[in-house]
């Protein structure tokens, strides 16, 4: 991937594909579909709520949440009043939950949020938060299937709250083989272009701090 396809700034390397909608790299298209049918087969309708997020939108959920117009969550779930928080308070919470543009996996194309579409009455929204996803929870089953088959696929979670900084997501899967490459051809160089470059809130300090946030949120991940 180029640098502009590496920050989402590009989309030159994913493709739409129209049955589940989502937006995916070109070579996960068919390992995804692949594992879809083999959810089918066991009952489970799994589909991405989240795949493809360009450099604009993840801009969006960044200013949104460091202005306060958009909830901001604590590691435990709990609301925050951003109006309390310092400029480096607020990105450490943001990024408990959220990337920092130009580094979120899903610029890649390759990591998709994943739900099941029958687990859940009629209009249910998901939050997308480990309860829905712990034994007893709506997605309680996909989770189970996931953890037992998404490998086979090339399939893995990359934040499982051991290694890296993010809190632990049992609905983010990524392709590995294609992945990988671009987790590391992020660098921090990379990176710091693409915020340089952008309105983003608070700035200044991310970039004074930019090596060490790569190095716990982009760099870091739970391994398969």
């Amino acid at each position: 991937m180029n640098d502009g396809e590496l920050t989402g700034q590009a989309r030159s390397h994913v493709a739409d594909v129209p049955d589940p909608q989502c937006t995916l790299h070109v070579h996960v298209v068919a390992p995804f579909l692949n594992l879809r049918r083999a959810a089918l087969a066991d009952g489970i309708h799994l589909a991405p709520i989240s795949s493809f997020r360009d450099f604009s939108r993840q801009l969006s959920i960044w200013n949104g949440k460091f202005s306060g117009e958009k909830p901001m969550l604590d590691a435990s779930g709990r609301p925050i009043d951003v109006s309390e928080l310092s400029a480096g308070e607020r990105i450490e919470a943001i990024l408990l939950w959220s990337a920092l543009p130009g580094a979120s996996r899903h610029h890649w194309g390759t990591d998709v949020d994943l739900i099941d579409t029958q687990a859940t009455a009629p209009g249910y929204r998901p939050q997308l938060i480990p309860e829905e996803f712990a034994p007893g929870g709506p997605y309680a089953a996909l989770a189970g299937w996931l953890e037992a088959h998404a490998a086979r696929f090339g399939f893995f979670r990359p934040f499982r709250g051991l290694l890296s900084g993010v809190q632990p997501e049992p609905w983010h899967f990524s392709f590995a083989p294609v992945a990988e490459n671009a987790r590391r051809a992020l660098t921090p160089v990379v990176l710091r272009r693409a915020i340089d470059a952008a309105p983003i809130l608070g700035k200044q300090q991310l970039l004074t701090q930019l090596d060490t946030l790569h190095e716990r949120y982009v760099a870091a991940i739970d391994w398969p």
